[in-house]
């Protein structure tokens, strides 16, 4: 998917997280580095939304969620589920291959301390908007609330329209299901905000929806 309306490799459109990436090129030669491209089938009937890259995880690699400890339970999660074709991604040539299953980010560049501005997150969201028309998702799972506001916005609704709580469902229209959960995060995890047993929950209502 090469079209600039899905992804732009070479976006600079917000100066701070452009700044912020050469400094990264400077300081990690061999890092991506880069606008981190989506990664799954152009048509896949699961889209998972993500916050940002990683500083050592996608950031680094260039695929989300790979090579960092967000990407542990995620990708665990979606083989157990017949959504991947192996438990551990750890670089863009491990020969991971996802099945009717997509994973993106609501912003598509490494933010500063993991935090991207509102103003970031509304400017890439363009692509995020443009990602969901072409993968035309039944079930859209958004990981943590800045996801879920903007898959919100970008399916042209307020963010304010579907309160997120973990576990919730909401319906958008279209045949198209918004699931909430908490991120999957060292953090959550660590603190158990969000177990195994929570994130395998959400999966298997996601499998139950697409038999």
């Amino acid at each position: 998917m090469s079209d600039e309306s899905v992804f732009d490799p070479d976006c600079t459109r917000c100066p701070r997280l452009a700044e912020h990436l050469a400094a990264v090129r400077r300081d990690y030669p061999g890092y991506h580095a880069a606008p981190v491209p989506p990664f799954g089938p152009a048509q896949a009937r699961l889209l998972i939304v993500g916050l940002a890259p990683g500083m050592h995880g996608a950031n680094a690699t260039g695929r989300p969620f790979t090579g960092d400890h967000a990407g542990i339970l995620l990708y665990r999660t979606l083989y157990d589920f017949g959504f991947a074709s192996q438990p551990e991604a750890v670089s863009r040539n491990d020969g991971l291959v996802l099945h009717d299953c997509r994973v993106t980010n609501a912003v598509k560049c490494l933010p500063p301390q993991n935090k991207p501005t509102p103003a970031e997150v509304r400017t890439c969201n363009r692509f995020l908007a443009a990602e969901i028309g072409v993968v035309s998702p039944r079930i859209i799972l958004a990981l943590g609330r800045i996801a879920h506001e903007a898959v919100l916005r970008a399916v042209a609704m307020k963010p304010s329209a579907c309160r997120f709580t973990h576990g919730a469902q909401h319906d958008l229209g279209q045949g198209r299901l918004l699931v909430d959960s908490y991120h999957c995060s060292r953090y959550n995890t660590q603190t158990k905000r969000l177990t195994p047993s929570m994130f395998e929950e959400l999966f298997r209502e996601i499998r139950s929806r697409l038999s």
